[in-house]
C-alpha cells in the first residue's frame, strides 16, 4: 500500500501526488456506503494497480476541513482586505477571522490597494494593523502593485497548505496570478454598480508554490456561522480566549454577567472595543440561528 496526498479531484478522479510521482486514483465503493468523500488535501493510502494508475483505499484523519471550496488538512489561510473599492471593513475582516480560528487554520491578514487610500484612511489602517499584531496576527498592508509581485509574500508558504480567501473584488485571483503567473485566472473587472468582482468557479487544486502547496480557488463562499456553537465563539476572539479563564463564572458569555474579565479588558483598553462589539453582534446572529435538523 501506497502513500500520497489528494492535489486535484477531477470527474471522479482523484489525482495523488506520492514522492515526485502523480496516480490517477478511484474511491472505493465503501466511501459511497459510508457516505465520506475524499477531498482535496486528504492524506491517503492507496493501491498502485498501473504505473500512474490506482485506487485510494483508506483516507487519514483529517485536522481540520471546508466545505467551499471542499479542501481538507490545511495549515493557514491568508485573508485579502482592501483599503478601498470595496471598502475596508473591520466587521467582514472580523467574520472571516472567527471562520478561520474555528477551523484550527492560522490566519494572515493582507490589506490590498493601499495606493487607493487617503492620507488619513492610511494612518487608521496602520492602527488597525498594530491592534491585530498585538492578537497575534501577521499583517501586511501592501498597494496593488506590491501584491502581484508578491516577493515579501513568499516567505509564508514554504511547507504550508494555504488558502487565499476574501471578499470579492478585493484582489485574491491578483495574487494568485502573481504567486502562479502559470494560472492566468480571470481577474475582472470590479462591477462599479455592484461593488464586487465577477465570480468564476472551477475545481480546486493544490499547486506548488514557494515549497508549499496553495490552493488555486479562493476560500469561503459562504460566511455564515452554521459549524459555530454558541460556547465556542469567545475562542475564536484570541484575545478573548485568553482573558476568559479569569471571569468570575465558567462560562461567562462575557455580555451581561458580573466580574466578567473580558468587559474589564475592554474598559482598560486592552481589549479593542469593535472587536468586542463583533463578538456580542456575531453571538446574537448564533443565538438567533434556526436550528438545523
Amino acid at each position: 500500500m501506497a502513500e500520497g496526498r489528494i492535489v486535484k479531484a477531477l470527474s471522479g478522479f482523484y489525482y495523488v501526488k506520492s514522492g515526485d510521482k502523480l496516480y490517477q486514483c478511484r474511491g472505493r465503493g465503501v466511501f459511497r456506503k459510508n457516505k465520506t468523500t475524499p477531498l482535496v488535501g486528504d492524506f491517503v493510502q492507496f493501491d498502485i494497480s498501473d504505473e500512474y494508475e490506482g485506487y485510494v483505499m483508506k483516507i487519514e484523519k483529517r485536522k481540520n476541513e471546508l466545505v467551499r471550496p471542499p479542501i481538507a488538512n490545511i495549515d493557514q489561510a491568508i485573508i485579502v482586505s482592501s483599503a478601498a473599492k470595496p471598502d475596508f471593513s473591520t466587521k467582514l475582516l472580523d467574520r472571516f477571522l472567527v471562520l478561520i480560528e474555528a477551523k484550527d487554520i492560522k490566519p494572515i491578514i493582507i490589506i490590498n490597494k493601499l495606493d487607493l487610500a487617503t492620507a488619513s484612511l492610511k494612518e487608521e489602517l496602520e492602527n488597525y494593523r498594530e491592534e491585530y499584531k498585538r492578537i497575534g496576527y501577521d499583517v501586511e498592508l501592501l498597494s496593488a502593485d506590491e501584491l502581484t509581485e508578491t516577493s515579501d509574500l513568499k516567505t509564508y508558504f514554504p511547507g504550508k497548505v494555504s488558502v487565499i480567501a476574501g471578499q470579492s473584488g478585493v484582489g485574491k485571483s491578483s495574487l494568485l496570478n502573481g504567486l502562479m503567473p502559470s494560472l492566468f485566472l480571470p481577474t475582472g473587472e470590479i462591477s462599479e454598480s455592484l461593488g464586487r468582482g465577477r465570480h468564476t468557479t472551477r475545481h480546486v487544486e493544490l499547486v506548488e508554490v514557494n515549497k508549499g502547496l496553495v490552493a488555486d480557488t479562493p476560500g469561503f463562499s459562504s460566511l455564515e456561522f452554521d459549524e459555530i456553537a454558541l460556547e465556542e465563539l469567545g475562542d475564536c476572539f484570541p484575545e478573548i480566549s485568553y482573558r476568559s479563564a479569569d471571569c468570575k463564572f465558567r462560562g461567562c458569555s462575557h455580555n451581561k454577567e458580573p466580574k466578567c474579565a473580558v468587559k474589564q479588558a475592554v474598559s482598560d483598553g486592552e481589549i479593542a472595543l469593535y472587536r468586542y462589539e463583533h463578538y456580542l453582534q456575531f453571538y446574537e446572529e448564533i443565538k438567533l440561528r434556526k436550528p438545523r435538523y
